[in-house]
């Protein structure tokens, strides 16, 4: 999602148990593997030619989009007063509300709680600035039909350096698209703070692979 790319549930318990015992360094992985009553982490590199290919994608809606400025004004976002942030536990209501706001699919969401700075990266790719986050959730909005996604978890944690939330995901959308392909992931965030409880990282994990993602894309989905 951070990119171009954005679920039937899994065992989420085990989906988000695996998430938390992978978290002491808070990188993406491609996916969760179940096998049976055995459970592995399956960490993939990303394909360097499939990060080409997401960029050019997106470059290539990002040229459309240009063409009609309409789709992007349509799109709302909120306008909040001074966020007044001292806790954790503020970060946590904050991003639930977010969520409410299905912030993926609406870019609607609450960039003052975030770093300038911050890192943004799932299977797909990875970027830094909050500002560019903002304009790839304004660029995808509008492609987007009957999106919708649902807070399955969030819970705070720490460890010897870092706080950090974990949220868990369902994700499920057409595209508008001539093929109308219907994107489903499951998947968490990991949003990393600093001192100051900005978030410094978003990091996503998902429950298909960065392929498999992407080849949602190039699939025709079932509505007319």
């Amino acid at each position: 999602m951070a990119g171009i790319c954005w679920f039937g549930q899994t065992h989420q318990s085990v989906y988000r148990r695996s998430i938390l015992g992978s978290i002491h360094g808070v990188k993406c992985c491609s996916g969760t593997v179940n096998d049976g009553n055995k459970k592995t982490n399956k960490k993939t590199a990303t394909p360097r030619f499939l990060k080409f290919a997401v960029s050019g994608v997106t470059e290539l809606l990002r040229l459309f989009s240009s063409f009609d400025k309409g789709r992007l004004d349509r799109v709302s976002y909120k306008q909040k007063d001074e966020i007044l942030v001292s806790s954790i536990d503020d970060i946590v209501t904050i991003l639930r509300s977010d969520y409410e706001n299905a912030y993926f699919v609406t870019g609607i969401f609450t960039s003052e709680i975030y770093a300038e700075d911050c890192i943004f990266e799932d299977p797909t790719i990875r970027f830094r600035g909050t500002e560019l986050y903002s304009r790839n959730l304004r660029l995808l909005v509008p492609f987007f039909e009957y999106p919708s996604i649902g807070l399955q978890h969030i819970e705070k944690g720490f460890n010897s350096e870092r706080n950090f939330v974990l949220a868990t995901w369902k994700l499920r959308t057409y595209l508008k698209l001539p093929w109308k392909p219907l994107i489903f992931i499951d998947g968490s965030t990991v949003y990393e703070l600093n001192d100051e409880f900005k978030i410094t990282q978003h990091a996503e994990s998902w429950n298909v692979s960065a392929l498999e993602a992407v080849g949602q894309i190039f699939t025709p989905g079932d509505r007319n």
